[in-house]
């Protein structure tokens, strides 16, 4: 495994994480990112037409086991920030309509507010790599 990635938590520790991530999809404050550098979000999303309401189950559905590991952001300007890694499995329909189950890439920053928390899914793709899970 990548010897950035921090597999060192607690499942109390990836419980709070999820949590937090969860209040803010409840709360209607998070954002999947869209721009020209998230094609491959944009791609995933567009192939199994997963509208706002699945994207929303999608995270909703998340659980401790499904966290693989954090990282830190590598971006300039971005370094202090924890990058959480989780992978679930999740049915989907291709556009043929034909039933998958698919492992979803999902990266999520959580950003400390004044208001609150936000989160940023930063990747909502399916998996393109290995990844070993923590909890499994």
């Amino acid at each position: 495994m990548n010897p950035h990635y921090n597999q060192n938590y607690t499942k109390k520790q990836i419980d709070e994480v999820l949590n937090k991530i969860k209040s803010c999809v409840e709360n209607h404050r998070y954002t999947i990112a869209l721009n020209e550098n998230r094609k491959e979000n944009i791609d995933f999303i567009n192939e199994y037409n997963i509208r706002s309401d699945k994207q929303k189950h999608i995270l909703m559905q998340l659980r401790t086991e499904d966290f693989c590991y954090t990282l830190q952001n590598t971006k300039s300007g971005y370094e202090d920030e924890i990058l959480y890694v989780f992978v679930p499995q999740v049915i989907l329909f291709n556009a043929v309509g034909e039933k998958e189950i698919i492992d979803v890439y999902i990266k999520f920053n959580i950003i400390n507010m004044p208001n609150g928390n936000r989160t940023v899914v930063i990747s909502f793709h399916k998996r393109n790599k290995p990844v070993d899970y923590l909890f499994r």
